[in-house]
């Protein structure tokens, strides 16, 4: 059931203990008591909307939903009134409740407020404005009965300052105005605004009974904000393949037939490219469809959201991109389509612990009709990755999905060369190759002497399109995220920030930001036309054998956590499963520049290394700015390619 706690105003208002009913209920509805903080939100903020519905001009017979779980999601809304306005239409208020009374500070993240105790939060009006989104563009009745939401946020413990109500959330507080401890008055004159008749509940009973599907007028949206980036989202080649065969599949997939794609492909194989056509095609080729483009990184979800609407705030368009870690709740076979792009990422439990659930893989699987699988698993770079094609394949297998594989060969990164990508395996010894230089390879590869000289010429290059960025191995702490004024990365003369804080995962499209460097968990799943890496102590070369220390990472970066119990466990595989992550995560960030890679490493024996396997003869040339062209191709220094 979508709802925990249902009645009329008038049952409500009879309860004369109603937290304790609403309790009973979860137990019964979902099978185990509620979380200690959820009973005492019962017990805190129920009373107070008691007292808020109590005047007689809303009306008995109103319906009431406590506790309703927004389908295929595990987001709950607090507090619904369903009713009738003026005119006769159906309308629900929806209420986000929130018994705050901590310190509460403006950031500067759209939509985000610092807290004392729980540290950056959603704003309570953009919560409670982002559920309302979700059910008007996810709910057939909503859609095909044209009910109307008005949502709003009751602070019934806070009292009101100029944080809350600061101008720089004014978007969302004007799309649901948030009330404090002494606007009980307010809040009830809110509700009599929309709610002039009762409906006995008639709402609330569509809205449990509607269909998951996205609206068509998101559907246009994102079929419109395609067309305008044309160039970036053009199938070519086997990619076109691959598609067309997701589409058959889609098309046949059922409960009782439910498929299962496996695609694997390398870097610049057009992975994203697939994934985000295939969600346009799903969504606008049968009305009722339910699909989600998905990924564990938050960073191409970010980025493409950004992409395709074309603004640097929340949207609409948001709704239909997902994190792996989103369907612990989820009905079986709820969606008809799951594209999953950067399976690879895939980590067994989700939660911040990483503690809940049982496996991702298997919830994406149970949840869906047909699944489609991205997968290059030389882009595993954390220990918890767990997205191997046999993973896939079993949990597939033990949850009666057929399965099929398919491959994307064709190379449209790094200018279409097919040469740099063996080439860098056999660089960073992940796997030997007969690519033992760059001699003959059409791809923009320098090395640099200094940071900072990489940094001037990468920011000279993002003039042209925005597309240019400075990533690094995760080797310096983040100590810019308590004190902006202090840098993360420092090497000589030169220092600079990581881009975690200010523009989050969508940093890459901000361009303020190419003065910031990115790491593996910003960058991974986006492609860029020139990319700057300074390669840090994690990597070094001795004697001619690449040599990985895991213990040179920054200890806020979390790719490795866990190793130490590995090493206890069995030291050997440890150490191999360390090596071939420290690796895989420079050859991701080495492969993210469509036209270019320049590097840096902090140790000279590295750089004289790279240097050394750039042509069969040594190189004594240099480029502007301390940069050695490795190459056998000439540097267009005017940019007029862009």
């Amino acid at each position: 059931m979508a709802v925990i706690y249902s009645s009329t105003k008038t049952e409500f208002m009879a309860d004369v203990d109603i937290a304790t009913t609403v309790e009973a209920s979860f137990i019964r509805e979902v099978g185990h008591s509620p979380a200690p903080t959820e009973i005492r939100s019962f017990r805190n903020s129920l009373p107070y909307m008691r007292r808020v519905m109590e005047v007689p001009e809303i009306p008995g017979d109103v319906g009431i939903a406590i506790e309703y779980k927004i389908p295929s999601t595990a987001k709950r809304i607090d507090f619904i009134i369903t009713g009738k306005n003026e005119d006769n239409k159906p309308v629900l208020v929806l209420i986000e409740l929130k018994q705050w009374s901590e310190n509460v500070f403006v950031t500067n993240m759209d939509g985000i407020v610092n807290t004392t105790f729980h540290g950056d939060v959603e704003h309570p009006s953009y919560r409670a404005w982002s559920y309302s989104t979700l059910l008007e563009d996810y709910n057939s009745n909503i859609q095909d009965n044209h009910i109307g939401i008005k949502p709003c946020a009751y602070l019934h413990n806070y009292q009101e300052d100029n944080v809350i109500n600061n101008n720089f959330y004014k978007e969302y507080t004007d799309k649901a105005p948030v009330f404090f401890k002494s606007d009980c008055e307010k809040l009830q004159n809110f509700i009599k605004k929309f709610v002039k008749y009762g409906d006995n509940k008639e709402s609330l009973y569509s809205i449990e009974n509607g269909k998951v599907r996205p609206s068509k007028a998101l559907a246009d949206s994102l079929t419109s904000m395609l067309k305008k980036n044309k160039k970036e989202f053009t199938l070519i080649d086997d990619q076109k393949i691959v598609y067309e065969k997701a589409l058959q599949l889609a098309k046949l997939s059922t409960s009782e037939n439910k498929n299962v794609l496996i695609v694997r492909g390398g870097p610049g194989t057009g992975k994203s490219v697939i994934a985000i056509n295939l969600l346009s095609e799903l969504i606008n080729k049968k009305s009722d469809n339910n699909v989600s483009y998905v990924t564990k990184n938050s960073a191409p979800r970010k980025v493409f959201q950004v992409k395709l609407t074309g603004v640097f705030t929340q949207t609409r368009i948001s709704n239909l991109f997902r994190s792996s870690d989103s369907f612990l709740a989820s009905e079986p076979n709820i969606f008809d389509a799951l594209i999953i792009d950067e399976a690879h990422r895939i980590t067994k439990q989700s939660g911040f612990m990483g503690n809940l659930g049982e496996n991702q893989i298997m919830e994406l699987i149970k949840a869906t009709k047909f699944s489609i699988f991205f997968i290059d698993e030389d882009q595993r770079v954390t220990l918890k990755d767990i997205g191997r094609e046999s993973e896939i394949a079993d949990w597939a297998k033990k949850l009666g999905a057929n399965v099929s594989f398919m491959e994307l060969a064709s190379q449209f990164r790094c200018s279409g060369d097919d040469g740099y990508l063996p080439w860098l395996d056999n660089l960073l010894q992940i796997k030997e190759t007969a690519n033992e230089t760059l001699e003959g390879i059409n791809y923009d590869f320098r090395i640099f002497d200094d940071p900072r000289s990489m940094h001037d010429e990468i920011t000279r290059l993002n003039k042209y399109n925005n597309k240019s960025r400075m990533v690094a191995g995760y080797c310096w702490r983040w100590i810019s995220q308590n004190d902006p004024t202090m840098k993360d990365i420092a090497i000589g003369d030169y220092s600079a920030t990581w881009n975690l804080k200010q523009h989050g995962q969508a940093w890459l499209v901000h361009p303020e930001s190419v003065t910031e460097v990115g790491c593996i968990h910003t960058c991974q799943g986006l492609d860029l036309d020139y990319v700057g890496v300074i390669i840090g102590p994690d990597l070094v070369i001795r004697g001619g054998k690449v040599i990985t220390d895991p213990t040179k990472r920054a200890t806020t970066d979390r790719s490795l956590r866990g190793l130490n119990r590995l090493i206890e466990e069995g030291p050997i595989e440890a150490s191999r499963l360390a090596d071939s992550i420290i690796k895989n995560t420079y050859r991701t960030l080495m492969t993210r520049g469509m036209k270019g890679c320049y590097i840096y490493s902090v140790d000279p024996e590295t750089q004289d290394y790279f240097k050394n396997h750039l042509s069969k003869q040594t190189i004594d040339s240099t480029v502007y700015s301390g940069a050695t062209n490795g190459a056998s191709f000439s540097i267009d220094k005017d940019a007029n390619d862009y």
